[in-house]
């Protein structure tokens, strides 16, 4: 039988653990939002994948607008 494997996340940096409060709100915490640059007001978008909650900070198209800069845009489309 062999020992399991721990969970590998490359690209996972900080863990951290919250508490929902009754009105449902939950506080980041100071190191990620120092990591992400997060501000107060600052909008996110929440998305709901399978059992988990995602939070992504939210861009508008002109703050979007190069993003994908030097992306191959070569692909066959659909007619």
């Amino acid at each position: 039988m062999s020992a399991k494997q721990p969970l590998d996340y490359p690209r996972l940096l900080n863990v951290a653990t919250v508490t929902l409060s009754p009105e449902f709100k939950i506080e980041i915490p100071p190191e990620i939002r120092e990591s992400l640059n997060l501000k107060p007001g600052q909008r996110l978008q929440a998305f709901q994948f399978q059992n988990r909650i995602e939070l992504v900070p939210w861009m508008s198209m002109h703050e979007a607008r190069g993003m994908f800069e030097g992306i191959d845009t070569d692909i066959e489309r659909e007619r």
